[in-house]
C-alpha cells in the first residue's frame, strides 16, 4: 500500500511526534504532582532516560506510547501497511531498547514500572502509581 502523503508532507508530520513531553506523560506528571510525589523528568545519566525519577525512592516510571513501544496485545501496536520491513525493524529495536534499559536499571537497584498510553483511561491507575511508589511524605 502506497504512503497517501508527500514525502514532505509525511516528513513535516514525523517532525512533529516529540519523543519527551508527550500529551501521556504530561498526564501522568499532573496525576502524580496532585498526588503529592515529586520528581524529574528525563535524566540523562541513567538507563534509557526514564521520563519520570523518583530519586529518594530509587523508582522510576516510563509512560511508553503504545504504538512506538507495541503494547501487546494492544490494538495501537498495529505495524503500518507500507515499508513494512523498515517499521518491523525499528519498532523491534525500541522493543529490545526498552528490555535492555529496564534490566539496567533493576541491576542498579532502581524500581521501574511502565505506564501504557492505553492504560490512562483505567480507574485504578491512581492506585497503581501509589502502590508503586510508597506512600507521599506528610508536610
Amino acid at each position: 500500500m502506497a504512503d497517501h502523503l508527500s514525502a514532505e508532507r509525511r516528513s513535516a508530520n514525523m517532525a512533529r511526534i516529540r519523543g519527551t513531553n508527550t500529551r501521556p506523560e504530561l498526564r501522568i506528571r499532573k496525576l502524580l504532582h496532585a498526588l503529592g510525589y515529586r520528581y524529574r523528568c528525563h535524566l540523562g545519566n541513567l538507563p534509557g532516560k526514564p521520563d519520570l525519577v523518583f530519586t529518594k525512592r530509587r523508582k522510576v516510571v516510563f509512560v511508553h506510547g503504545c504504538f512506538w513501544h507495541q503494547h501487546p496485545g494492544c490494538k495501537k501496536a498495529t505495524l503500518p501497511k507500507s515499508r513494512e520491513a523498515y517499521w518491523t525493524g525499528k519498532l523491534r529495536g525500541n522493543i529490545a531498547r526498552d528490555h535492555r534499559s529496564c534490566a539496567e536499571l533493576s541491576e542498579l537497584g532502581w524500581g521501574v514500572l511502565t505506564v501504557w498510553e492505553c492504560e490512562l483511561q483505567r480507574l485504578d491507575l491512581a492506585d497503581r502509581l501509589q502502590s508503586f511508589l510508597g506512600p507521599t511524605r506528610v508536610t
